[in-house]
């Protein structure tokens, strides 16, 4: 029974370690996990942000367009403190 309870013990710290380091990594980065930043496309997905990029005037709103290709991009007068280079 002894083995079983520090599994548990080890299990249950575990989880919460792997937790705690992704609050603090979201933390890290000033936003919150799944955000999307204006002037940045880095690490989204469009398909699961569908309220801003379904809408192009929303996704302007972001700084974002659409190239003739189809594909988003952050248009070229974007300029943001919080995005990378802004």
């Amino acid at each position: 029974m002894t083995g079983n309870k520090a599994f548990a013990v080890a299990a249950i710290a575990a989880a919460l370690g792997v937790s705690d380091a992704d609050s603090a990594t979201a933390r890290g980065r000033g936003h919150s996990p799944g955000a999307v930043l204006p002037c940045s496309l880095s690490g989204v997905n469009p398909v699961y942000h569908r309220q801003i990029f379904d809408d192009p005037a929303v996704a302007r709103s972001y700084g974002f367009v659409r190239g003739p290709d189809q594909v988003w991009r952050v248009a070229s007068n974007c300029r943001n403190s919080l995005a990378p280079g802004g």
